[in-house]
């Protein structure tokens, strides 16, 4: 079994929203990837983006400036 770790995860409203947000990330070398939506967590769509938390402040400007529209933003372990 893997260990859990702390991670930020990134909730979306629909699955197009977080197929986007890989590709914006893919396209600028963001840290992450898409996951399945932690059980602790509820959101819109069952993909989620998670990260280092480090990259917290990033991912958003990298949002904002792509115009990546998220449900929420998690500090968790996954």
């Amino acid at each position: 079994m893997l260990k859990k770790e702390w991670k930020l995860v990134i909730t979306f409203y629909t699955t197009t929203e977080a197929m986007h947000m890989e590709q914006i990330c893919k396209a600028h070398s963001a840290d992450g990837r898409l996951i399945p939506v932690p059980r602790s967590i509820t959101a819109g769509c069952g993909l989620a983006w998670c990260a280092k938390p480090s990259s917290k402040e990033s991912l958003l400007k990298l949002m904002e400036e792509t115009q990546v529209r998220y449900q929420a933003i998690h500090d968790c372990e996954v």
